[in-house]
């Protein structure tokens, strides 16, 4: 099939530092180009791919020129596809609600994956307006907000099998992987370490609108050494980083609708210690790849308990479940529903 990918343009494809979403549009597109498919990225001139690039903005927002106006990309991105629907059998939209009213009127088959929290006013008027668009999630949890919208599929994360290599060693110290943000848990994250005795190792970003929350609730405890800001790690010092952890904390404290870490630590063999929040359940097995906690007390008592976690099998969990050529494979079979529907069977 021909099949174009939308991204969003805020990080490059896959992404220099942090950046989920455009991390898995990256190895979604390599795995369909291993399929066979002839896979085209509308994306930032920046971004690297095996499929054909279409840079529709010069570099990624958020590295790039300050002060550059997000919209103005966006609208170019829209008018790129606008422009090109007529050369592909299938869209793939990874950029929320913006395309919907072009795509919907090309006449091309496309499906949108929803990254993002869904709890937000105002979606599900979205939703009213475009009862056709198919929408994938990437957990059960996710569309609780929408029911109405039109679900075709929930397709979970992968990563290629390959890209971490796993430690069965034990670990010295915690880890903290993520935004400094409140709702991702790095003031429960500290207070766990220090009662379960145990350094933190924080990688993570500083957005700039947390800069306040940084300064006043975070970096007073930030001694470097029984907590230590590494700041961020690209795709080879994320290995190590979280292959030596003894566990990957994940307290986090709103509806996260995936959690890409938590499958980055399994394929490294790490244990997961996260709160019951958002997709939480349906990522980490409780027992077999991490320990589900609701609270501080209860994850101090799970740190104690990772001895029980057998590294190996964790690692096994995961190339049976997250893998990106399993991922891809289910995009394809959505894929060819979503042509046959419009164009009838190939």
């Amino acid at each position: 099939m021909r099949i174009a990918q939308l991204a969003p343009l805020a990080e490059s494809v896959p992404p220099k530092l942090y950046g989920g979403t455009e991390r898995v549009i990256a190895w979604l597109v390599d795995e369909l180009v291993e399929l066979g498919h002839d896979v085209t990225l509308f994306a930032s001139g920046d971004s690297k791919t095996k499929g054909k690039l279409h840079p529709v903005w010069p570099r990624a927002l958020r590295l790039g020129r300050r002060g550059a106006d997000p919209n103005a990309a966006c609208a170019l991105l829209i008018e790129a596809i606008a422009e090109r629907a007529a050369d592909f059998d299938l869209i793939h939209s990874h950029v929320d609600w913006l395309p919907l009213p072009v795509l919907s009127r090309t006449g091309v088959p496309f499906l949108t994956t929803m990254h993002g929290r869904l709890d937000l006013p105002g979606l599900s008027d979205v939703i009213g307006a475009f009862p056709n668009a198919a929408f994938v999630s990437i957990s059960d949890n996710q569309r609780r907000p929408l029911p109405d919208a039109n679900w075709i599929a929930n397709i979970q994360h992968g990563l290629p099998k390959d890209l971490f290599r796993p430690s069965y060693e034990g670990g010295s110290y915690l880890a903290f992987l993520g935004r400094l943000t409140a709702d991702k848990g790095p003031e429960d994250a500290m207070r766990i370490a220090r009662a379960a005795g145990i350094p933190l190792r924080i990688a993570a970003k500083i957005p700039r609108a947390e800069t306040a929350y940084f300064k006043k609730k975070l970096e007073p405890n930030i001694d470097g050494e029984a907590v230590q800001l590494v700041g961020e790690v690209d795709e080879v010092r994320k290995q190590p980083f979280l292959a030596g952890a003894a566990a990957l904390l994940f307290p986090i404290n709103w509806p996260e609708p995936f959690g890409l870490v938590m499958i980055e630590a399994m394929a490294c063999g790490t244990p997961v210690i996260a709160y019951r929040s958002g997709s939480v359940p349906e990522v980490i097995e409780d027992g077999v790849t991490g320990l589900i906690v609701d609270n501080e007390e209860q994850a101090i008592r799970a740190v104690n308990a990772l001895g029980r976690l057998d590294r190996r099998v964790i690692r096994i969990r995961f190339e049976e479940r997250f893998t990106s050529s399993r991922m891809a494979k289910e995009y394809e079979a959505r894929y060819r529903e979503l042509v046959a529907r419009v164009r009838g069977p190939s």
